[in-house]
Order: structure tokens, then C-alpha cells, then sequence
């Protein structure tokens, strides 16, 4: 079956090989992927960023372990944002967990293996329930990979959102002392991992959505205002491809929400 189309089409975000290239650096500040020699890679990285998610996975899969980045990538965004079946979406992330266990083989170097290896098993995670995600053991891979991603690529901005929102969302779940006796997560160190990454992409809405959702949660009403603030700076933003106008409108909603 089909994916369901990317509903906010836009010429800007189409790209050439060549503005691709003058865009990346924007484009992959949170990922901090290099940009590709492979010209089938190239047309794959060009219809992820218009928002052509399924090809841009079939166009990745059908090169190999090489093209596994953007297959990971566009299949994690739209089974985020756009799948509507969760347990189609669940099976998604399970799907790129495995691929990335396969890459991290292959590819022991790659920081997208492991990254997107934490991020399908956070997302799952989220859809199962933290609870019992945690009863099955998935905190220490997922913070695993997370330390190796940061470690192989420092700069890997949503690496640290990620991190930020692993501390979070395990505190809230089983509070600071068991999580922090278990699991070794503490708050200032989530909130460190959030302020790190808007430090490397100070362009991410996401990165202000997950802060913001992480002081609601650790800190409730106290922090309401500043969520609100990060919600209304993420809303501000201006897209440069489908995954950013996605996080944005994300924002959007939430706030008209409130």
C-alpha cells in the first residue's frame, strides 16, 4: 500500500544535484551527514527533502547499506508525521531498527547507523509505552546508541535532542531517583543535551518542540511560559525542506491548541 502523500508541497524545496550541494550544510545541520558522491544517493537526499518519503526510502534501499541513511531517515519521518496506522508505524521503526543493527555491522563508523537505530527504538518506545518499553529492556540501547552517535559525529545536533529527550521522558515516567539510580538520566543533563543542539542548529523547530515538551514534564507549571515561548519560536521558523515544514507545523498546532 501506498505511503500517504506529504501534504504541504513546495518548489523550494525541490532541489537540483547542484543546490543541493549549496544547501546541504543548512539542510544537514542536525544530522551532520557528509554530502554524497554517489549520484543515486544524491536523487535519493532530493526526494526526502521534497517530502517524496517512500521514494526517497526505495531510492536508498535499492543502493545498499550506502543508501540505508536516507532510507532510515524518510521512513522514521513519515512513520513520525504522516502514518496513520500505528501499528503500521510500530512495524516502521522496528523495520529501520533491524536495518540499522545491519549497518552498524557493515558500517561500524557511521554515526546514521546508530543514531537512527535510537531514534526507530525511542519512537517505538513512545507507541508501546515508555512503561513497557523499559520493562523490555530498550533504555540502555537506546542510550547506547546515542553515546556512540555523539561520540563518532559530535556535532550531530539531533543526536543530543534525542539524548535531552531520553532523560525526560524516563524521569517523568519513573521519577528522578529510580531513573537516575537505573537508568543514570538526570535533568540538568537533559536540559544541557537540548541547549547543545540549538547551539549546533539554531535553525531546528524540533529541537524547541522536544525542549519545550521536556520542561512541561519536568517541570509543569513553573517552566509552562518558556515551553510556550520555544513552541512560539519553533512556529516562526521558515522551513528549508518537507521534514522542517512538518516540524513546524507541529508547532503550529500545538500552540493553537493551548
Amino acid at each position: 500500500m501506498a505511503w500517504t502523500k506529504f501534504p504541504h508541497p513546495n518548489a523550494a524545496f525541490v532541489h537540483t544535484a547542484a543546490s543541493l550541494k549549496k544547501a546541504w550544510a543548512r539542510l544537514h545541520a542536525g544530522d551532520a551527514e557528509a554530502f554524497p558522491k554517489d549520484a543515486a544517493l544524491v536523487e535519493a537526499w532530493i526526494a526526502f527533502h521534497a517530502g517524496e518519503f517512500e521514494k526517497a526510502a526505495k531510492l536508498g534501499l535499492d543502493i545498499g547499506v550506502d543508501g540505508y541513511s536516507v532510507a532510515h531517515k524518510a521512513t522514521c519521518i513519515y512513520a513520525t508525521y504522516l502514518e496513520k496506522s500505528e501499528k503500521k508505524k510500530i512495524a516502521m521503526f522496528e523495520e529501520v531498527a533491524e536495518r540499522c543493527e545491519r549497518q552498524q555491522a557493515e558500517q561500524p563508523k557511521n554515526a546514521a547507523g546508530y543514531y537512527w537505530h535510537a531514534y526507530a527504538l525511542g519512537r517505538y518506545s513512545q507507541g508501546i509505552s515508555v512503561v513497557k518499553a523499559l520493562a523490555q529492556g530498550m533504555a540502555p540501547k537506546v542510550r547506547a546508541s546515542l553515546d556512540t552517535t555523539i561520540k563518532l559525529a559530535p556535532k550531530h545536533a539531533d543526536a543530543h535532542i534525542a539524548l535531552g529527550a531520553f532523560h525526560s521522558e524516563i524521569i517523568d515516567k519513573v521519577g528522578a531517583m529510580i531513573g537516575g539510580l537505573t537508568y543514570g538520566v538526570k535533568k540538568d543533563e537533559g536540559y544541557k543535551a537540548f541547549k547543545k543542539a540549538l547551539e549546533l542548529n539554531p535553525d531546528s523547530a524540533i529541537a524547541r518542540i522536544e525542549y519545550a515538551n521536556a520542561l512541561v514534564m519536568l517541570d509543569g507549571e513553573k517552566k509552562m511560559k518558556e515551553a510556550v515561548a520555544l513552541y512560539e519560536e519553533a512556529a516562526a521558523l521558515e522551513p528549508a525542506d518537507a521534514m522542517e515544514c512538518l516540524d513546524v507545523a507541529l508547532a503550529k498546532e500545538e500552540l493553537e491548541d493551548e
